[in-house]
């Protein structure tokens, strides 16, 4: 079921993207991608940042942490408690969502520039 919905909401994307290069302007596309990019960087920038020092402080107390602890923290994750895990749970949500923006952004950008040329 997953699956099938998965399908369906990327057809009905395409559907509307195709309907969009040909309704809207190829540089206001690329306008919007370029404004969709700037709010995941301002979101994912500051709570990125601030996730990253959360599990710092709550894992560096318990276990030493490696060299390269900060490229994926994910893994992490196994030496919270609960209530540590409710304390960065938000921090790290809406990071991943200001990320998933970012590369959004990036590619209405990129298709909108294309469309320009």
């Amino acid at each position: 079921m997953l699956e099938i919905t998965l399908v369906l909401i990327t057809l009905v994307v395409v559907g509307l993207g195709g309907i969009t290069a040909v309704v809207v302007a190829p540089s206001l596309i690329a306008t919007v991608g370029v404004g969709i990019l700037l709010l995941g960087l301002a979101m994912a920038l500051p709570t990125g940042i601030w996730y990253h020092v959360a599990i710092y402080r709550c894992v560096s107390a318990k276990i030493p942490l490696p060299r390269t602890w900060w490229v994926s923290p994910a893994g992490l994750h196994v030496h919270l408690t609960d209530v540590e895990q409710r304390r960065i749970r938000p921090w790290y949500r809406i990071g991943g969502i200001g990320f998933v923006l970012c590369l959004i952004g990036g590619g209405v950008a990129i298709g909108g520039m294309l469309l320009a040329r």
